[in-house]
């Protein structure tokens, strides 16, 4: 009976066992399952992280310059604020790596000047870089650099890797100025051997030597680097080539809100202008009681040591005496001394706040007679009620150099005095429109026609000789500004020299001194119009002509149609008689009105005197020109 009860027992325990195992094997089962599908995603999640990874887009300042920075190819972040003149540029499209990255940017067109991302390509150094206005960014002329750099819009391009954080050539990048550790990894040292196959890296960080640099395509040696100037030097823009003047106010009238805004204006233009010895030079007069140089045209070279002057300067005080500054100008400011180069049209911008305390017309027209070309800017000039304490109505008119607008520029208020930057800078820079730098001793062709005939003899003839090179002496001589020819006549012609044969003073007296004397009758009718066909047919057309004519007798032959002739082709001719000439002849020859223009003198010897009266008579008649 027992054994009975025992076996039915025994079965049940196997087969409870049994399920108890199979129940474990499915809960393993079903565990490996739940863990296989959880590491599938996984794997697809890291999978899709991995193909769309973020980018870091390292920030940079605006004074960065693109030569700082070694990586060939980068993505960055510029800020707000890169279009300030003071992050200098270089170059067009294509710029020197001495440039700011982030100015170029916005000269280029890539940036507006609230900043953003961009993308830069290193590229080959240029044999030259010219100098632009664009986007309210004046890029700078530079005749070569080693390196170059071009800025297009921050796209990544497909299947290319950007550093997220970007590598300088020194320890002076903004994290190592801001005392940051970047922990990046100095570079890996290689042996030269080539029976060295390892490589030993030093695994210190970079915030810990100052000389680490990372090594990768692009990279410049330190000893490349170090042979560069630390600034490039600009020859200046060549296409504006003037001698300079700023005549700024500094009387107790403008204060020194205001006169910082007239400071900031003057550093606009340095920078616009591109100074140095090929191009634009410029020097400040400051005003005040008294006029002062500040700095003259040799004492600064580039924009640069310009604009440093230019800060360290502070008001004089005292009235707005402008013609007094105006006359100091003339006197001393576009000398030789003081750096004027001679060949280049002198200029002077007068910044006047509301009016002047003194007259200016006087002083304005001797400065005119010298070749200045006078620009006012007015800031905030008189309003009706205010008019009544104007020293003279009509200043600035009565001062510029014409009264066509050109000259003169008009501002409501210094706030807004830096809209004016442009239109000044391409009026000074027009050369072919400075009109007062013609004056009436560089813009002339001036023939003398002499006569060699019997009765004047060989002592009284190098007497007319020597009155024919004082008169020469006189005027600025060269190709381009005044120049001399020389006909001498008895029966017969004879051309000395014509206006293009000598470009120099000393040249021109010496032609003069080998002049022989030929003998002869006295024909000066026909002398006139060989004059007019072998010397003035070949006259520049933007040069006055004048025909200096010396005779000491009455000629043989009509003068009335070829004087005619002469004065209907504008050739303004002086008569000058000697002994025996006669007075109604020199009359018919010379210009209207004859008083002016006909001289007359008893002997050979007195000649030198008429010398002074000529010549002023000469300036009158240009400097009477209207200035419309």
């Amino acid at each position: 009976m027992m054994m009975f009860l025992f076996l039915p027992l025994q079965g049940a325990i196997r087969i409870f066992m049994g399920i108890v195992v199979l129940t474990m094997k499915a809960s393993v089962i079903e565990m490996f399952l739940i863990f296989l599908v959880t590491g599938i995603h996984s794997n697809k999640e890291i999978t899709k992280k991995i193909k769309r990874p973020k980018i870091t887009v390292p920030q940079i300042n605006c004074d960065v310059k693109a030569g700082k920075i070694i990586n060939p190819e980068f993505m960055a972040k510029c800020p707000a604020g890169c279009q300030d003149p003071k992050y200098h540029v270089y170059g067009t499209d294509v710029y020197a790596s001495y440039s700011s990255v982030c100015g170029a940017a916005v000269h280029s067109g890539v940036l507006d000047n609230s900043g953003g991302k961009i993308l830069v390509r290193k590229v080959a150094g240029q044999p030259g870089y010219k100098g632009s206005y664009s986007n309210g960014v004046q890029s700078l002329s530079l005749p070569r650099w080693r390196e170059s750099f071009i800025v297009s819009e921050g796209k990544p391009k497909k299947g290319v890797t950007y550093p997220s954080a970007l590598t300088y050539s020194s320890s002076k990048s903004p994290a190592a100025k801001a005392g940051k550790c970047s922990h990046l990894w100095s570079a890996t040292t290689y042996t030269s051997s080539q029976n060295s196959s390892s490589a030993n890296p030093d695994t210190s960080y970079a915030c810990k030597s100052p000389k680490v640099l990372l090594l990768f395509p692009g990279f410049v040696p330190k000893e490349e680097l170090s042979t560069q100037p630390l600034e490039p030097v600009s020859q200046g823009d060549p296409s504006c080539r003037v001698d300079l003047s700023f005549v700024i106010d500094g009387s107790s009238s403008i204060g020194k809100r205001r006169f910082r805004i007239q400071k900031q204006f003057l550093v606009d233009i340095a920078q616009a202008l591109d100074i140095g010895p090929a191009g634009p030079l410029m020097g400040v007069v400051q005003y005040g009681d008294n006029p002062a140089t500040q700095f003259n045209l040799k004492t600064h070279m580039n924009s640069r040591d310009v604009k440093a002057a230019i800060e360290k300067m502070t008001p004089r005080g005292g009235l707005s005496n402008v013609g007094r500054a105006l006359s100091f100008v003339t006197k001393n400011f576009f000398s030789k001394a003081s750096g004027n180069r001679g060949g280049a049209p002198n200029v002077a911008v007068v910044m006047v706040d509301g009016w002047p305390t003194d007259k200016v017309e006087e002083a304005s027209r001797l400065a005119r007679e010298s070749g200045i070309n006078i620009f006012f800017i007015t800031i905030e000039s008189a309003i009706e009620k205010e008019k009544q304490y104007v020293t003279e109505p009509n200043f600035a008119n009565k001062a510029v150099c014409r009264t066509n607008g050109f000259y003169s520029l008009n501002v409501q208020s210094w706030f807004s005095l830096h809209k004016t930057l442009q239109p000044l800078v391409k009026r000074v820079c027009d050369s072919n429109r400075l009109a007062c730098s013609k004056t009436c001793f560089n813009s002339a062709d001036i023939g003398f026609v002499i006569d060699g005939s019997s009765s004047v003899g060989t002592s009284n003839f190098r007497t007319l000789l020597q009155f024919v090179a004082n008169v020469s002496k006189e005027f600025e001589i060269s190709d381009t500004d005044t120049r001399i020819g020389a006909v001498q006549y008895t029966y017969e012609q004879r051309l000395e020299f014509g206006f293009d044969q000598y470009s120099s003073k000393p040249d021109i007296l010496n032609a003069i001194k080998r002049v022989g004397y030929w003998s002869g009758g006295t024909s000066t009718g026909a002398a006139i119009n060989y004059a007019l066909e072998q010397l003035f047919k070949k006259s520049k057309p933007n040069k006055r002509k004048l025909m200096v004519l010396i005779t000491d007798g009455r000629s043989y032959d009509d003068v009335r149609i070829p004087a005619m002739a002469a004065h209907q082709k504008g050739v303004i001719t002086y008569a000058i008689g000697v002994a025996w000439a006669a007075q109604d002849e020199l009359e018919v020859i010379a210009t209207h009105p004859a008083r002016d223009h006909s001289f007359f003198v008893d002997e050979f010897d007195n000649l030198y005197k008429s010398v002074p009266r000529i010549i002023q008579n000469i300036c009158t008649e240009f400097n009477s020109q209207p200035r419309n």
